[in-house]
This record gives C-alpha cells, sequence and structure tokens, in this order.
C-alpha cells in the first residue's frame, strides 16, 4: 500500500476487541521491522516500544484506572482494555544523553529529536496496524502512569514514555473524517 493511501486507511479505532484478523507474531513483525526502519538523528536509536497483550493488557489497564483514583471514565479504560493489546512508546533517556555527551553543540535539541523519532515510530506502528486490518487509536496517559508502568514491566528508569496505543479487532468503524482547508495549514511558496 502506498503511503498516502496507508495514512488515509488509519483511524481512531475506540471499539475493539480481542480478536486479531492475522496472527499476533504478524503485529510482532511489523513493530519490530518498523522500529529497525523508522530513522531517529544522528542514528542514535533512542525509541524503544513494549507490546503488552494477555492478561497483562487487562492489568496494565486496571491499573492506569487505579492510578487515576476514578478520575477517568471506566467506559473509556474499558474500551482500551477490551483491546488484544497496547503498545507502549518510549524514548530511552540514557542513550539520549550519550548522543548529548559526544555533540554537546546540539545537546538541547535531541530529547526533541527522540520524540520526534517516537513520533514518526507511532504513525508507522498505527499505519501498519491498519494495512493489517487492526483497529487502534493513539493516547496519551503519560506522564500521569510512568512510574506505574516502569514498575509493572520491570523497566529502567531511563525510559522516559511518550504515547500508548491500544490495538484490537475492529468492532465498529468510525465516523467519517471531516475534510478540511488544508491550505489554512500548509503554505506554497516558490
Amino acid at each position: 500500500m502506498k503511503i498516502i493511501e496507508s495514512l488515509e486507511g488509519r483511524r481512531t479505532y475506540y471499539n475493539i476487541n480481542k480478536e486479531l484478523p492475522v496472527e499476533e507474531m504478524e503485529v510482532f513483525d511489523l513493530v519490530k521491522k518498523a522500529t529497525e526502519l523508522v530513522p531517529d538523528a544522528f542514528n542514535m536509536k533512542s525509541s524503544r516500544v513494549v507490546v503488552v497483550t494477555g492478561e497483562k493488557q487487562n492489568e496494565l489497564w486496571d491499573n492506569i484506572f487505579d492510578v487515576f483514583e476514578g478520575n477517568i471514565k471506566r467506559e473509556k479504560i474499558d474500551s482500551f482494555k477490551n483491546g488484544y493489546g497496547t503498545i507502549l512508546y518510549f524514548y530511552d533517556e540514557e542513550v539520549v544523553k550519550g548522543v548529548q555527551d559526544r555533540f554537546p553543540k546540539y545537546a538541547d535539541n535531541f530529547p526533541v529529536w527522540a520524540s520526534q523519532s517516537a513520533g514518526m515510530l507511532q504513525i508507522s506502528i498505527w499505519s501498519g496496524l491498519k494495512e493489517l486490518g487492526i483497529g487502534a487509536s493513539l493516547q496519551h496517559y503519560n506522564p500521569v502512569i510512568d512510574e506505574m508502568v516502569k514498575k509493572m514491566f520491570g523497566l529502567p528508569k531511563s525510559y522516559i514514555l511518550n504515547a500508548e496505543i491500544p490495538f484490537g479487532g475492529i468492532v465498529s468503524q468510525p465516523d467519517e473524517k471531516a475534510k478540511e482547508d488544508i491550505t489554512e495549514r500548509v503554505q506554497i511558496i516558490k
């Protein structure tokens, strides 16, 4: 599929379930390949990804609800919990610090560039999931859940969580996207 077609097909799916239309290994392979291929400034390879499935998927979203002490709707959390899994996106602050030490003139930019790479990885995987017929949505419960996630999965303190993508079988299609006048956001100068 071409990149524009892939991006057009990518949508926010909240109504997902635990039934994948493909073998789970296809999802894992997609995540691995995208993580390998998505660029990162100075080739620092700062992105880290954790794919959570099975009972840990349920536990993750129950723990997220608990961290918020009931200040978010249970129905919304359950819509993510109902999915097959969740992809957690991080960048490794230790990797970033190492590159900052090697290139001090650019030091302030490396955390920004690591976040940009993480964003490219998120859209790449999200679009790839849609190509596999899998629904997903991009969520940001970080930084509130950061410490719980690190403790739950035994992750290093240097991992900076920047997004979560619950994914699963598509139960229903989202509403059509409204068309916009893109000239309000894009200028072409010759």
